[in-house]
């Protein structure tokens, strides 16, 4: 580390949150030693600046001005640091003594490793995994994400049985330390993705790119989880269908990109008559929406393709599976990480 550089600032991206904050901040400033803890501001009209202000003198704020998104907001907040490493940390997450040892621990024992992220448990039923990260994350061979004790909606129960560390493609942006030169080598998140998934596309650069991205279950964090939009908005559903398109355009390997981009056009349209068929008409449309935004705008990622393509030192990247989650999942009836590894 160099000489007078903070070694590690927690940054918790706000909009609108004076709620979350009031409630899981104070667990935050408990438990985090001497770590510099910062709200960068998106935007927010609520009293979120007033309470920071009032009842958190000791937090250091970023004022952003307008609401930028997860990715850009993220950039913004992070370009006015000078800290070692960087802690992503969502303002839901409530933390406990000796959370943070043994993930920076590891990352000091290991150079190699770009990024971590903790045993993320759901907050409000802490004997089960936590949807947005569980133990780190993992994509199929057609792009759909996964976790160590998440697959698909289903929630494993914690039962130890993900207590090791391990190698995974991605880190939950909810709660992610990273390095901060790691961060910027690769370009920071992609603003244009706005929110959803674009830890992923971070995390598979670094991948693709010959640096590790690990789980270490040592530390453990709980997640509210669905505080900015919740499962089943058609806002969330756009993102979703549209970033992980942009995400497998950006990353995928040549020889593997039309086929898998082929198979996914069915696969949307068969995800779009699921939602008719629910009368979820929100998103349906939003499907459609998202397939349209990817068109519109994968000419402008043609040369972040190139420039992924080019800096790759892995020919393909051991942590995407090379089956199909959805064939898994609901054909096979495998419901769990530990079930389709076997």
């Amino acid at each position: 580390m160099h000489a007078g550089r903070t070694k590690l600032s927690i940054v918790i991206l706000n909009w609108n949150g004076a709620g979350m904050m009031r409630r899981f901040l104070p667990s935050v400033l408990r438990h985090s030693g001497d770590a510099e803890i910062v709200v960068a501001d998106n935007g927010s009209t609520d009293d979120s600046l007033e309470l920071l202000e009032r009842d958190f003198p000791s937090v250091r704020r970023i004022v952003l001005g307008q609401n930028y998104g997860f990715a850009e907001g993220y950039n913004r907040g992070l370009a006015q640091l000078g800290s070692e490493y960087y802690l992503l940390l969502n303002s839901d997450v409530e933390v406990r003594e000796g959370w943070l040892e043994p993930m920076l621990r590891y990352m000091d024992e290991h150079p190699e490793v770009a990024a971590c992220q903790p045993k993320l448990l759901c907050q409000w039923s802490p004997e089960y995994f936590e949807y947005a990260g569980a133990c780190g994350g993992y994509i199929d061979s057609l792009g759909y994400p996964y976790c160590r004790g998440r697959v698909m909606g289903t929630l494993e129960t914690d039962r130890g049985q993900y207590d090791t560390v391990a190698p995974v493609l991605w880190a939950t942006g909810a709660c992610l330390l990273i390095r901060s030169d790691d961060y910027w080598v690769v370009g920071g998140l992609d603003e244009r993705f706005f929110a959803h998934q674009e830890e992923i596309d971070l995390c598979w650069r670094l991948r693709s790119r010959g640096r590790s991205v690990v789980c270490v279950p040592d530390s453990v964090a709980y997640h509210l989880g669905g505080g900015t939009l919740p499962q089943g908005n058609p806002r969330k559903t756009f993102l979703n269908f549209r970033n992980n398109l942009l995400l497998l355009y950006k990353n995928l390997p040549e020889d593997r990109l039309r086929p898998v981009m082929r198979i996914r056009f069915w696969l949307d349209a068969i995800a779009s008559l699921q939602f008719l068929l629910t009368m979820q008409w929100g998103s349906f449309l939003a499907v459609w929406r998202a397939r349209r935004a990817y068109r519109r705008m994968r000419p402008d990622f043609r040369k972040d393709r190139e420039e992924n393509q080019r800096l790759a030192v892995l020919s393909s990247v051991p942590e995407q599976s090379a089956f199909s989650l959805l064939w898994r999942y609901y054909i096979k009836g495998e419901k769990t990480y530990s079930e389709l590894c076997r």
